[in-house]
């Protein structure tokens, strides 16, 4: 919300704000509520997005090299789903490719639910401003009609206009909340889905690694086929 359109002086005692009504200050809340939330969400995936492509490379020449331990710790080491779920690759590297695949989707099953997290509390406030705002301009309307059946005949443009403020200003101030929170919305849900392909492709990409070059380049089984010709 502009501060320049909610807390701009009309008069020596009131302000636009002021003028909206108590929905307003329930729209305030909202929009401080969905400002904290799409900052933590922001920060949070962002966090947890990480080069995928590259990790996994990486991964795959520690590995490679028969440093299971150490692809372990970088893994511990490096935040994110894409890193938890290859560490519980890593860790079922001799099971059967079943067992495998299962510890795998079950770790991509405990950390997706975490990247979705407070995405459903910021739909439900872009959903829920525009009622609040309409439940505001029907007090405004409400007031109108109350100071219009009051003055009678002789009501009066300055007694009919404060509810009509209200019923405009709460309207306009629900469409400034619910817009920016679809849009919030709508980047972290896109942000979820990047990173969600990437744990699906380094989930894939490192179980077929382990399951044929790794065991095919075992040293026990090197030595029992002789040498390996370069």
């Amino acid at each position: 919300m502009s501060s320049s359109v909610f807390f701009a002086a009309t008069g020596p005692d009131l302000s636009l704000f002021a003028r909206g009504g108590p929905m307003m200050w329930v729209l305030f809340g909202l929009a401080v509520l969905v400002t904290m939330l799409f900052v933590e969400r922001t920060l949070f995936l962002h966090r947890g997005q990480i080069r995928a492509k590259a990790f996994v490379e990486g991964i795959k020449n520690i590995v490679a090299k028969r440093r299971l331990v150490e692809a372990l710790t970088v893994c511990e080491e490096t935040p994110g789903p894409v890193a938890a779920v290859v560490k519980a690759a890593l860790l079922h590297a001799d099971d059967a490719a079943e067992a495998m695949r299962f510890h795998v989707q079950e770790a991509a099953v405990i950390e997706l639910p975490v990247l979705e997290r407070r995405l459903g509390a910021i739909a439900a406030i872009a959903q829920i401003a525009p009622l609040v705002g309409l439940l505001g301009t029907v007090l405004g309307m409400i007031t109108t009609f109350l100071a219009f059946e009051r003055g009678g005949n002789y009501a009066m443009a300055g007694a009919l206009s404060a509810g009509m403020w209200q019923a405009l200003l709460a309207t306009a101030g629900s469409l400034l909340v619910a817009i920016p929170t679809h849009l919030a919305h709508h980047f972290l849900t896109g942000r979820v889905r990047s990173i969600v392909r990437d744990v699906e492709w380094s989930g894939n990409e490192i179980m077929k690694f382990l399951l044929t070059e790794y065991r095919e380049n075992k040293p026990g089984e090197n030595a029992a086929s002789g040498p390996v010709t370069q």
